[in-house]
């Protein structure tokens, strides 16, 4: 390597974490580039640079935040040819690889070339003449006092399912474990291209999620009967739909890279960080005695 680029959490205290990667940096001689207007509430030796620049020039991204941060970083590097190495500074921070005190060895494994990458697929949505990136999910919520979010969607053109609901969420399997998940929606690996499509609080007859093909066009058509929806994209308001509005969405694999240093897999790291328990009938010791 010979530039890491750092993006910031924008309020936690990342000054022990830029410490760690500025120090194994100055021991092999690779430069590091950080946000202008993040890095300079540090006194760091980081290069400041624009955002673009960071996503362009950098050979490897390291995120230092959470999950938010995380987000932020792949959508900096989308289409670009650097990596994005998660730092947990957050509670649950489940998108990161290592916390601060693995940083340094987990810099020197990516140096050597000892990891993996891992393809995480964007989705693309078209609201008007404008186009937003998701890389957790695209959602349409009911916004308090203008009625229900009621919404057909339409797959390769075709009319499928519709919902009235507080949300329809248009999920990644890297949002699977968001706001889909909040709203009963399936754990997707992310070695999975897919589109989950799940309501949150339904009140129709049918209140099932689907997964659709990232292969298949998928369109959100606000109906009549609809209230003044918002649109969250990673869970940031992006603009507002009402009745007779659509909005076009299209799945599109491999958009950011993560990095993976294989001391966990995604069931792992699902079952630890979401907590996820068991039935009360099954024994407390059954996942280790499985191979048994």
């Amino acid at each position: 390597m010979r530039s890491v680029g750092l993006v910031l959490h924008p309020q936690r205290d990342s000054a022990t974490a830029v410490a760690a990667v500025l120090g194994w940096a100055a021991n092999r001689g690779i430069e590091i580039l950080g946000i202008a207007e993040e890095i300079e509430r540090l006194d760091c030796a980081a290069v400041p640079v624009t955002p673009a620049e960071l996503g362009r020039g950098a050979d490897l991204v390291v995120s230092l935040g959470g999950d938010g941060t995380m987000l932020r970083a792949m959508r900096l590097t989308d289409g670009q040819r650097a990596p994005v190495l998660g730092v947990n500074l957050g509670k649950l921070g489940f998108l990161a690889e290592v916390d601060v005190p693995d940083l340094p060895g987990a810099l020197s494994a990516i140096d050597d070339h000892e990891f993996s990458i891992e393809p995480r697929l964007a989705v693309d949505a078209t609201l008007g003449d404008r186009s937003v990136t998701a890389f957790n999910e695209v959602a349409v919520v009911r916004v308090p006092g203008h009625g229900s979010a009621v919404v057909a969607v339409r797959v390769a053109g075709q009319p499928f399912v519709s919902y009235a609901a507080d949300a329809v969420i248009v999920a990644t399997p890297t949002g699977s474990t968001a706001y889909s998940f909040s709203a009963g929606g399936p754990i997707t690996s992310p070695a999975v291209e897919a589109l989950l499509v799940t309501p949150a609080a339904p009140h129709s007859a049918y209140s099932r999620g689907v997964v659709l093909s990232v292969r298949d066009t998928v369109a959100l058509d606000v109906l009549p009967s609809s209230g003044r929806l918002a649109v969250e994209v990673d869970g940031e308001v992006a603009g507002h739909v009402g009745p007779g509005e659509h909005i076009e969405l299209r799945a599109r694999p491999n958009a950011a890279r993560v990095v993976r240093l294989g001391r966990t897999t995604f069931y792992q790291r699902a079952r630890r960080k979401l907590r996820l328990t068991d039935s009360a009938e099954i024994p407390v010791s059954w996942p280790d005695c499985a191979g048994g």
